[in-house]
């Protein structure tokens, strides 16, 4: 039996978006957020409970504050005390995994959704996804941008404003335009 677009989207396999069945959970999520974005003078409890209810798993503590901006919710996880500041968003067609304790800075942007190469399958509007996998006790400055596929490392930091391409080893410094080690 043929996979469905969206089987094919969580699978990391070239998918079209505009599928009904995705199209249907990106309007679930489009009423989530505007119910969480609203909820910024709830109390922490409640919008905890949002949180839960829209994401994949929000761990005990995890903190995102309004405004947030995802594709679905379902497939983003944080770990006990995440704290994302205002204005993140996360395109989650594929699972992001963020590790207990870790501080994301303002207007970050962590990108899982990515495009082909080819000029005649952008063309038919195909997508697919890499995931992102961000670590334990990182913390990650404002309008940092961590591109698909990219696996950050226990204990790193990545610097303000920088283009993360590439894995990031646990306990380094990296930050610039592509994101280098810091010595």
């Amino acid at each position: 039996m043929a996979m469905t677009q969206k089987e094919r989207m969580l699978a990391g396999q070239l998918y079209v978006a505009d599928d009904p069945e995705l199209v249907a959970d990106a309007a679930r999520a489009a009423e989530w957020l505007d119910r969480y974005n609203r909820a910024s003078t709830a109390t922490a409890a409640e919008r905890h409970a949002l949180l839960v209810e829209g994401l994949g798993h929000a761990g005990r503590g995890a903190t995102i504050r309004p405004p947030f901006h995802c594709d679905y919710g379902y497939n983003i996880h944080l770990g006990e005390g995440v704290f994302l500041n205002f204005g993140c968003t996360v395109l989650d067609v594929v699972p992001v995994r963020i590790g207990a304790g870790t501080q994301i800075g303002p207007g970050v942007q962590i990108l899982t959704a990515d495009h082909p190469r080819d000029p005649a399958q952008r063309g038919q509007m195909l997508e697919f996804g890499r995931s992102v996998t961000i670590g334990r006790n990182v913390w990650i400055g404002g309008a940092a941008l961590i591109l698909p596929g990219v696996t950050v490392g226990d204990n790193a930091i990545v610097g303000a404003g920088s283009v993360v391409t590439r894995d990031v080893p646990d306990g380094v410094t990296v930050a610039g335009n592509p994101a280098r080690l810091l010595k």
